[in-house]
């Protein structure tokens, strides 16, 4: 599992740690990774032209004792400090000593010099920053866009906001990013993901708390979450899930919902709503019914909602019931606040970023540029494991601790019905006995692999992604 954890919290623990090293120690550590890094992307080092934007604090540092390292390699290194009088002096010294060399950021040619160069190091802003960039930085940046070679975002990219996620203003954007000691949960979340390209984690000796502030699961977290059946199982004992879902309109939604349920590991999927000939005529091992949900039968979940059109009766009908329930699409807006905070059985709901906004009373711009915040904000408010979707889905209990981030997504995914899949696949897994932060988070990335698999660089349908899950669940196992 990859964790991330604020900046209050890396702080305190690179405190503790430079205490017990010698004067430097630390910087040093950083630099030889972030170096060794830069080295591995250029392949050879020797005569590549390389750039450094350097601001005042530690990661300007960082780059300039990252770049003698390259320029003792054979490297020809640039720096370019942003405020040369406050820039780390021990740095620009042994840049120097290396044989690389420093010019002014407002000089003649400075622009031309990094649109040149095979690599440009971002070196302006640390892991304190806030907002985008100042004035004089921005031109050094878009220079970087237009860069021929590659862009290394030294912690993460300046401009960017490291514990929200949020892009205030112009931020560099990199094509990888050398983190230090542990991830930033701006390195996760969108849109600050976006300007991180790939991260790599340089391990420089941090002991951090048990609980981070954002964790993402990878495949062996999942594989021992996925529910295997025993040698005793029936379809029973695997757990009963409950479809309530579709409309005269959209009936589609109930298929694709059902389509997600049967592959999730539940032994049984019961549907109940207006769809039941479509259902039936697709998936003809599901149990139908049109007696409404207290009289389907017994399940140990419910999913309500894609689909719904206006059946307020339905949600409230599901959402009396005393198993756990997942609330999706139409079922977001039927489903007060207090019914929901009012339920003793588990609640997972899956908004959108619009359907979040209008959860919260906000514009859906707000929601996107601080997803963090909102599936937080959300959950607090409504008493329910929350699972914000989106091109990173974030998942966050009502009880706090860690928010889980889907590391699986693809933008292919963003296709009608694709939802609908995830909240029967989810729903499945709650029957099948998984809790609301785990199913959904496993739910998601089950679903984000599925949706790459089915792809595969080219337009898919939902249907497509439902009958990938089986492979994805494979490959998660295998």
């Amino acid at each position: 599992m990859r964790s991330a954890y604020s900046v209050e919290t890396v702080r305190t623990a690179e405190r503790e740690l430079m205490a017990r090293l010698p004067e430097g120690a630390l910087m040093q550590r950083a630099a030889a990774g972030l170096a060794a890094a830069c080295a591995d992307l250029l392949g050879r080092v020797y005569g590549s032209r390389i750039v450094l934007l350097v601001g005042s604090g530690d990661n300007g540092g960082d780059a300039l004792y990252a770049g003698a390292r390259l320029a003792r390699r054979g490297a020809g290194v640039t720096a370019v400090p942003l405020a040369p009088e406050r820039a780390h002096a021990a740095g620009l010294a042994a840049l120097r000593r290396a044989g690389g060399r420093v010019v002014e950021a407002g000089g003649g040619g400075v622009e031309e010099l990094i649109e040149r160069a095979d690599l440009v190091l971002d070196g302006i802003v640390g892991i304190g920053g806030k907002g985008g960039l100042r004035p004089d930085a921005v031109p050094l940046a878009a220079a970087a866009g237009r860069a021929r070679g590659a862009v290394v975002a030294v912690d993460l990219p300046s401009g960017v906001d490291v514990d929200t996620g949020q892009v205030r203003g112009v931020a560099v954007r990199a094509d990888l990013t050398v983190t230090f000691g542990t991830h930033k949960p701006g390195l996760l979340i969108d849109p600050a993901r976006e300007y991180a390209g790939s991260v790599r984690l340089v391990d420089i000796g941090l002991e951090l708390p048990v609980e981070p502030e954002l964790e993402a699961l990878q495949h062996a977290d999942v594989a021992g979450l996925l529910p295997v059946p025993r040698a005793e199982s029936d379809k029973y004992r695997r757990g009963v899930v409950g479809i309530a879902a579709g409309s005269a309109r959209y009936p589609g939604a109930a298929v694709l919902a059902v389509s997600g349920a049967l592959r999730g590991g539940a032994g049984a999927v019961r549907y109940v709503g207006p769809a039941g000939d479509a259902v039936i005529a697709r998936f003809p091992e599901t149990l139908v019914s049109d007696q409404g949900p207290k009289h389907a039968g017994r399940v140990q979940a419910w999913v309500v909602g894609p689909g719904a059109g206006d059946d307020a009766a339905t949600v409230g009908e599901v959402l009396a019931a005393d198993v756990p329930v997942l609330i999706d699409a139409d079922g977001l807006r039927l489903a007060g606040a207090e019914a929901v905070r009012g339920r003793r059985a588990p609640t997972l709901m899956t908004p959108h970023a619009g359907e979040a906004a209008a959860l919260l009373g906000v514009d859906r711009g707000e929601v996107e540029g601080a997803r963090l915040a909102a599936v937080r904000e959300l959950a607090g408010r409504y008493g329910a494991t929350v699972l914000l979707k989106g091109s990173t889905t974030l998942v966050a209990d009502s009880g706090g601790g860690a928010v889980r981030v889907n590391p699986t997504g693809t933008s292919w995914l963003a296709t009608a019905g694709s939802g609908d899949v995830l909240s029967g696949l989810a729903g499945s897994l709650l029957a099948a006995g998984l809790s609301a932060v785990d199913a959904g988070s496993v739910g998601a990335y089950v679903h984000g692999l599925a949706g790459r698999l089915a792809a595969d660089g080219a337009p898919v349908g939902a249907h497509d992604v439902a009958e990938a899950v089986p492979m994805a669940w494979r490959n998660v196992l295998g």
